[in-house]
This record gives C-alpha cells, sequence and structure tokens, in this order.
C-alpha cells in the first residue's frame, strides 16, 4: 500500500540519500510508538529510487492499517522531511535568496552574507570560519522553525501521495521563505555596515598617515567608559586642541567622547600614544589599535597608572556609543 512518494530535483542522488538517512532516523521507532508488538513483520517501508530521484514509503499489508497508524506515519515523515529541509535544504534558499532579492553575484559578497546569516540562525562561528557553535536560544529557534515546516507537510501528506519536495519548498512554505528574507534583509544590513565601517577605518589611518607628527609622546589615562584625560610626554594636561573640520566631518557631528579621544589623538599627530588603562579589553581599545596601528601601546601597571587608577574600584561597564560607527569593533 502506497502511502506518499516524495521527489526531488533531478541532480539531486545526494539529496536522496540524505532525506532517506532522515527518514530511517525518524522511523526507527515506528513500531514501539505505534504499539506494534509483532517485530518480524514491516508496518512501513522506505523505497528509495535513485534512478528517478524519489523515495517511495509503503504500508506494510496487512499489518499497517490507515486509520491506526497513517496519523503517526505521516507525523514522523513530515518531522524528518522538516528536519531536512532545515539542516540540508536552508542554505541554499539563503543563498537564492541573497543572489535573487538582493542582488548579490559575486561569490565573495554571497559567502560573506551567508555568514553573517549562519551566524544569525545557528549562532556564532568559530576562529576557524567553519565551525558553528550552537546557544541553546539558536537551537529552540531552529526546532521552532523546523516545527512550523513540519506542519504544514503533515496536512499535505495527509491529503496527497505525491511530494515534490522542491516544487512544495518554493510554493507551500511562504511564511519559511518570508522569514528566510528578514533574516537575509539583517545579515545584509550588517554586512553593509561592516563594510562602511571597515573603509571609514581605513579613511582614517590614511588620514593618520599623512599627518606630520607634531608631539613625541600622548599619555592617554582611560579609568573606565567615556573617562578619559590626555597628557603630554611631561605628564602635563593636554588643553583641548581644536578639532580639525576634516576629521570632524568624518567622525560626524554630532561627536561623543570616544569620538573626540580620536578626532583630538588625529589633530595632535603624535609619533606614539600610551594608553593607561585598567580595561585593555574593551572596544574603545581595539578601536585606537586599528586606527592607529603601530603607534599605540597599551600599559595596564606603572607609577602613573598606581596613581590615576587607585581610586577605581568598580570593573567598567562596555563602551557604547549612540551614533557613530566608531562603536563598531
Amino acid at each position: 500500500m502506497e502511502l506518499f512518494t516524495i521527489s526531488v530535483a533531478s541532480d539531486s542522488v545526494d539529496k536522496i540519500a540524505s532525506l532517506h538517512r532522515f527518514l530511517k532516523e525518524e522511523f526507527a521507532d515506528l513500531h514501539s510508538a505505534a504499539g506494534f508488538i509483532n517485530s518480524e513483520a514491516e508496518l512501513v517501508a522506505l523505497i528509495p529510487e535513485f534512478q528517478c530521484n524519489a523515495i517511495q514509503c509503503i504500508g506494510g499489508l496487512p499489518h499497517f492499517s490507515l486509520v491506526d497508524h497513517g496519523p503517526l506515519v505521516y507525523a514522523k515523515a513530515a518531522s524528518a522531511i522538516a528536519q531536512f529541509i532545515v539542516m540540508e535544504l536552508e542554505p541554499v534558499l539563503l543563498r537564492a535568496i541573497i543572489r535573487k532579492q538582493f542582488h548579490y553575484d559575486e561569490p565573495n559578497e554571497i559567502e560573506t552574507v551567508e555568514r553573517y546569516c549562519q551566524q544569525v540562525l545557528h549562532g556564532t562561528v568559530s576562529s576557524s570560519e567553519k565551525d558553528i557553535v550552537y546557544t541553546d536560544v539558536h537551537h529552540i529557534d531552529r526546532e521552532r522553525r523546523k516545527g512550523k515546516v513540519a506542519e504544514e507537510l503533515e496536512l499535505y501528506l495527509g491529503s496527497s501521495i505525491r511530494l515534490h519536495l522542491d516544487g512544495f519548498v518554493t510554493f507551500r512554505l511562504t511564511a519559511y521563505w518570508e522569514e528566510l528574507r528578514e533574516i537575509v534583509a539583517y545579515a545584509v544590513d550588517e554586512y553593509v555596515m561592516d563594510r562602511q565601517y571597515q573603509e571609514f577605518i581605513s579613511l582614517l589611518k590614511y588620514f593618520v598617515r599623512i599627518q606630520e607628527v607634531k608631539l613625541p609622546v600622548v599619555h592617554v589615562l582611560h579609568k573606565g567608559d567615556n573617562e578619559f584625560a590626555l597628557y603630554d610626554e611631561q605628564f602635563q594636561l593636554l588643553e583641548a586642541a581644536p578639532v580639525d573640520l576634516i576629521v570632524a566631518e568624518m567622525l560626524e557631528s554630532e561627536m561623543n567622547m570616544e569620538d573626540m579621544i580620536v578626532s583630538t589623538l588625529i589633530t595632535v599627530s603624535p609619533e606614539q600614544i600610551v594608553i593607561h588603562t585598567r580595561y585593555p579589553d574593551q572596544p574603545v581599545m581595539r578601536t585606537l589599535e586599528t586606527i592607529f596601528e603601530h603607534r599605540v601601546r597599551l600599559c595596564t601597571e606603572c607609577g602613573h597608572c598606581g596613581i590615576y587608577f587607585e581610586d577605581t574600584q568598580e570593573p567598567a561597564k562596555a563602551v557604547s556609543s549612540k551614533t557613530t560607527i566608531i562603536r563598531r569593533i
């Protein structure tokens, strides 16, 4: 008794093998879940047809009952197919959206945007940029997406014995497609912002390089958050230097304290910048190191540090910036 047949695109032998594996894993406990006592009889059979790129599910008569066993078989099949879609087809669907709806053609750009999508969907990517580190939140969200797809599949399998998977995904999973599109839209925004940030940092670095050196050393004392003080080589407090108009325009009109430090350092153009801080891992430190490169030296313990930080009790909070792109490190 044929229960259903699943077919995929004509060039998808590997997909058939993978889908067959998902189905077998889901059906592994079918006998016990169905309360079927006869362990020798086969309740259902999954028959891959690689030449036709299809998988046929057959109910084993006379033991199989459509009324008694059909709903469970459809539910398990829907779960397995949904797992296959989310795990195997989702990257392909994301790439299709990136290319066709957001008009990215360069392979490097497509790969970068897809990586942002994977971070949103599955978690953070390791330093090798290959292994994905899953979190509980991302696992729950993946199961939610799988559940929504499985609901649509279960309804369909209950009323049709032919399932062309590519067509079903394209035309029946409208809500799923829309969710993936929203994820790609977010990823594209992040990609564009990060690209703009890198271009912006490159421009600042160029501006630093072409400036003539005006001071041998500037000491930047950072107590935490947005609290900075600038001193010359004699540890005399630097008077506020007029901000270069070009730099001000680059850093936007409404500058916060972090931007003011960057602007001032570019304006006074020191040969060396010594940053005294108890918080060397804060984003602002990475920003200054990125812009001023080899000129920057971090100091976490010296005589001046001891005096300046002796009243520091609480650890500083992460630096935040309301408007400027400098915060993106």
